[in-house]
């Protein structure tokens, strides 16, 4: 087995721990009905200078332009917070009302909201008010952890047990890209079940990252182990957003709305999760969803 007992228990921890989960009232569609129309990427590498996404305010402009092109309208900015790109929150929110500013002067019709991109391990090392600083667009209860691409975390069940006993939401990001998910992507059912969400990167959905992860990100979208789509863009050459086109590879409207505009709108209004819609299944909806 790849979870050994004492992981497997940090998992029973973690759904003992879970509280009830909250029926969704209209309270938690405010922000959605709101922008009807709205897409709302929640995963992006847009600050520049900050990690390997754009070097420059013009690239970021650039990456923020086809993000308008492609219908979103908010972004949550997700540098890197890890050893390699140690960055510190009020820089962080200085780049975030810089480009902002450049936008809006450009008439670029986008939001930039504050966030970051956590590695498991350096956040240990980061208070509750730091990492709440990094909350993800903005939501201070909410943070978006990065999951590895090589190799399980073996430490993650206990990391995310710590956080959510101080309060944390955790949003893992990009897991279908992980060799070992894509081997077995049940390996996130209990995380699932004991409260973490699950992030997919749109050209996994798509196939522009390969065959293997869109596989796997289309068994966790058939097991109801994914919640968010984003674009993970870095540079407009390197995963330029593309939610659009992800949305329409599923070929199901309703649930790629929830994935791209529902349920991050939830997330950003700190209210619970709208339910995943659901429709009989068909055989070729079945092909569609790897099921």
């Amino acid at each position: 087995m790849f979870v050994d007992a004492a992981i497997g228990g940090v998992v029973r921890r973690l759904a003992a721990s879970r509280p009830q989960q909250e029926r969704p009232s209209g309270r938690g569609l405010r922000l959605v009905d709101a922008l009807p129309h709205a897409t709302l990427d929640l995963h992006a590498h847009v600050l520049p200078g900050l990690d390997d996404g754009p070097a420059t305010l013009e690239e970021s402009l650039e990456l923020l332009r086809d993000a308008a092109a492609d219908g979103i309208t908010h972004v949550a900015a997700t540098p890197h917070v890890r050893e390699d790109f140690p960055t510190d929150p009020a820089e962080m929110e200085a780049r975030v009302a810089e480009l902002n500013r450049a936008a809006s002067d450009a008439g670029i019709p986008v939001t930039v909201l504050p966030g970051g991109e956590l590695d498991p391990a350096h956040l240990l090392g980061l208070d509750d008010a730091t990492l709440r600083r990094f909350g993800l667009g903005g939501n201070p209860d909410v943070l978006l952890v990065e999951f590895p691409y090589q190799g399980w975390p073996l430490h993650l069940a206990e990391i995310v047990f710590r956080l959510q006993t101080r309060g944390f939401t955790v949003v893992l990001a990009h897991p279908e890209r992980n060799a070992v998910v894509q081997d077995d992507p049940s390996r996130l059912d209990a995380f699932v079940d004991a409260g973490v969400l699950v992030q997919l990167t749109a050209a996994s959905v798509d196939g522009r990252l390969g065959k293997a992860a869109q596989k796997a990100a289309l068994a966790l979208i058939s097991r109801g182990c994914a919640h968010v789509v984003a674009s993970d863009a870095h540079v407009p050459a390197v995963r330029a957003t593309g939610l659009a086109r992800a949305a329409a590879s599923l070929r199901y409207p309703e649930l790629a709305r929830w994935l791209t505009c529902d349920v991050p709108g939830a997330l950003l209004g700190g209210v619970p999760l709208p339910e995943r819609p659901e429709r009989r299944r068909s055989a070729r909806r079945a092909a569609v969803l790897g099921a």
